[in-house]
């Protein structure tokens, strides 16, 4: 993982999305992490699940080392669509990781493999049964609401998991750093007893907000440099 990306949290990307007027692409609520407190990153390698294994493999096979495979199984909690053998086959072929929008199961076996893997969680039971493969099974990816593609890299932590533009991560991470050493320094004034609202100067957006009712405390802290709301 990037040493860059590795000293950042979803929520300081997020955070940095919201900055740079991009729209801030989490996978669902509840995605986690097999292994708490695993982390992962890297370019997508997409993969919609048809109730067969093959197009994983297919995907491994164009895979690059480092990336993450994302897996689309619509979200489905009625089956599980990875397990120990795509795990291993996924380590084998140098992938960072794999973030599935749906189940895993071999639990135990996944853990013993080591490789990082996001999902909503697991269930005994493999694909109930093979169905027509998408067209574009190997190039769009379905998260929730979002189309992950290679143009994407994925960030996930004990938060969940974001889906960024790859073309725009340098200007990301540069937000992204920005806001965490301000949210740093932030905490650090709380620890040394100055509070967060003198921080911020409450009183004065109180103030102002007397005056001008449309102004947000939003835009307060854009004023004054604040970082806790993005």
């Amino acid at each position: 993982m990037d040493k860059r990306i590795a000293e950042l949290t979803c929520a300081h990307l997020a955070d940095a999305c919201l900055r740079a007027g991009l729209p801030v692409r989490c996978a669902p609520a509840g995605t986690r992490a097999l292994v708490p407190g695993t982390r992962l990153a890297g370019p997508v390698r997409p993969a919609r699940h048809a109730g067969s294994v093959d197009v994983f493999l297919e995907a491994l096979t164009l895979a690059a080392p480092g990336e993450v495979l994302v897996v689309d199984n619509a979200g489905r909690l009625d089956e599980s669509c990875v397990g120990d053998l795509v795990a291993l086959e996924a380590r084998a072929a140098g992938l960072a990781g794999l973030l599935i929008w749906g189940l895993h199961r071999d639990s135990a076996d996944l853990r013993a493999i080591g490789l990082p893997v996001f999902s909503l969680g697991s269930l005994p039971t493999g694909p109930l049964a093979a169905r027509e493969r998408a067209a574009d099974a190997l190039s769009a990816a379905r998260v929730g609401e979002w189309t992950a593609t290679t143009a994407d890299y994925l960030v996930a932590d004990e938060d969940g998991a974001l889906l960024l533009p790859a073309d725009r991560l340098p200007e990301l991470l540069e937000l992204a750093e920005a806001i965490r050493d301000t949210e740093r320094r932030q905490a650090e004034l709380i620890h040394q007893g100055r509070p967060l609202r003198e921080q911020v100067g409450f009183d004065a957006f109180l103030a102002a907000r007397a005056a001008e009712p449309a102004l947000t405390f939003r835009e307060h802290l854009r004023r004054v440099g604040g970082a806790i709301e993005e």
